[in-house]
């Protein structure tokens, strides 16, 4: 009989977490597990998980913003759900729905709880106090669960000076992506885009995290020194109308094109040169590793998620944070010396195939349930007989 995996996200926007967990539930052994996804409702990505081979879940009261009745209700409506679907093991992702998850599936007696961190709740620059409570927060949520993934060794490092441990056993598992051969792109006829053009592309939300005013400042400032060069902006969000007027009043607007939420990311990049991400902080931004996986060289702010994999010089260029002039004269660097821009698109690539396959991220989820659900006691859930599980195959073995 196949153990019950309940994956807990907040809201399935398109975002790396997002897309992540959709990637994670998906394609499980279905000999040995059992997935469903729970969620709140409203993201983009909704449809695409109904069309999943997957049970899903979505509840009601689950939302982002902070709402002290609609979270309780949230919380009470998880608990509710975990007591009558009774999962085996519940896996949670992002902030709201990693405590409110871990504290209904622990009341609820769930035997193993896992929570995977793509980020904190606490971030470079809040008000100290906010922070430190998120800090708490996250100190009391992790004694809930028996075991904590980071994707990156940034953010471990981070929790470990925070004391966001508990009683946890611990684990870097990678946010994994389908590597895929690359393909022919529509997207510069699309967009009127020049065959001989030079293209920087950009993927993220138009929000305080990924820092868009000086994305857009950098865009404008590449593309007014050179009419080859062409921008593509993708993703949506609260501070776009204000990323809008500054193209709109400092940069040639004809080239620096606002494309909203694509689908077709892949596609995007195939069509461009170069990638750039302004991002104050990350879990392990997605991004960029699919960046990598379409041989782009990249320029990037230096924070968590992305010292784990770009390699400054080495498949592209790793800056400190506001620096929009060094990050202005890198791309155009890369422009300009394109056998370099080449190899280090190629060192990328290199990377995310030996480190970020999705079936290996798979792989290695699969052998953490089976080796925590081995380790839960007899007969304390359930009366589940562990004896009945098949032994687990030395190939999925975590070492």
């Amino acid at each position: 009989m196949p153990l019950k995996v309940a994956h807990m996200i907040t809201q399935l926007e398109l975002g790396g977490a997002q897309r992540n967990t959709l990637y994670t539930v998906a394609p499980l052994d279905r000999e040995g597990f059992d997935p469903v996804l729970v969620s709140g409702p409203g993201g983009i990505l909704d449809d695409e998980a109904r069309s999943q081979p997957i049970a899903s879940e979505f509840v009601s009261c689950l939302q982002r913003d902070i709402h002290p009745v609609l979270d309780i209700v949230a919380f009470v409506q998880l608990y509710r759900w975990l007591r009558r679907e009774r999962p085996h093991i519940v896996h949670t992702h992002s902030s709201k729905a990693g405590l409110l998850g871990r504290l209904a599936a622990y009341l609820a007696g769930v035997p193993v709880i896992v929570h995977t961190f793509h980020g904190f709740g606490f971030t470079p620059g809040q008000n100290k106090r906010v922070r430190n409570w998120f800090v708490k927060l996250e100190r009391w949520g992790a004694h809930l669960a028996r075991h904590l993934i980071f994707v990156s060794e940034d953010n471990r490092q981070e929790a470990e000076r925070e004391r966001i441990h508990g009683g946890a056993t611990t684990s870097i598992i990678r946010s994994g992506i389908q590597i895929e051969e690359d393909g022919v792109s529509t997207v510069r006829q699309e967009l009127g885009i020049p065959s001989e053009a030079w293209v920087i592309a950009s993927i993220g939300n138009f929000k305080p995290q990924k820092n868009p005013l000086e994305l857009v400042k950098v865009a404008c400032e590449v593309a007014a020194s050179d009419p080859a060069i062409h921008v593509l902006l993708a993703g949506d969000g609260e501070l776009r109308p204000q990323a809008e007027a500054l193209v709109q009043s400092a940069g040639p607007a004809d080239r620096i094109h606002f494309l909203g939420w694509r689908k077709d990311a892949r596609a995007l990049l195939r069509a461009s040169n170069a990638f750039v991400l302004t991002s104050l902080w990350e879990g392990l931004p997605r991004a960029l590793v699919e960046a990598f996986a379409s041989g782009l060289p990249a320029v990037a702010y230096a924070v968590n998620g992305v010292n784990d994999i770009l390699v400054d010089e080495g498949n592209g260029f790793s800056i400190a944070p506001h620096d929009t002039a060094l990050a202005v004269e890198k791309l155009l660097w890369l422009k300009n010396h394109p056998q370099d821009a080449r190899r280090m698109g190629a060192a990328g690539r290199a990377r995310i195939e030996t480190e970020f396959d999705i079936d290996r991220m798979v792989r290695e989820q699969e052998s953490l349930y089976d080796k925590l659900w081995a380790a839960v006691p007899l007969k304390e859930y359930y009366g589940w007989d562990l004896s009945a599980r098949p032994p687990i195959p030395e190939s999925k073995q975590l070492q």
